[in-house]
């Protein structure tokens, strides 16, 4: 009977600790825990707005028909009515963030990752003190 109290608690402890190690495996604050998929190939994609909020305010009906393209040769491009622009993203801050660049007539802007899945990309950046926060999906 001892044995089988021993080997219980053993199945706890490992139990726990494979969950705690499942949970610091979360990447962005939004998810997901775990996907079969790289980062690369779930940012791939175009994406159309979902939702979207400044500085907490929802504007999501300003934005319709607006698309970001990201390709996986690194390209990006978005495009919103006859708004469009191109240029190029890439990680950083270990894959936390995005850096867009080289869009004509803006400057650089580092997209903060909310969440990132195949069919839902959020992210967030600062314009000065202003937050913009998009939710978007296939």
């Amino acid at each position: 009977m001892k044995h089988y109290k021993k080997l219980g608690l053993a199945l706890m402890v490992t139990g726990t600790l494979a969950l705690s190690a499942l949970q610091s495996c979360k990447k962005y604050p939004d998810g997901p825990m775990i996907s079969l998929h790289s980062r690369t190939e779930r940012v791939v994609n175009t994406w159309k707005v979902d939702n979207y909020k400044l500085n907490d305010v929802d504007y999501t009906s300003a934005m319709s028909g607006y698309t970001e393209t990201f390709t996986k040769s690194g390209a990006y491009s978005f495009s919103w009515g006859a708004l469009s622009g191109t240029g190029i993203w890439g990680f950083q801050n270990n894959d936390n963030e995005i850096l867009v660049s080289g869009v004509s007539g803006q400057s650089s802007r580092t997209l903060v990752i909310l969440k990132l899945e195949e069919k839902q990309f959020w992210y967030y950046f600062m314009d000065g003190t202003d937050r913009h926060e998009l939710h978007l999906i296939q």
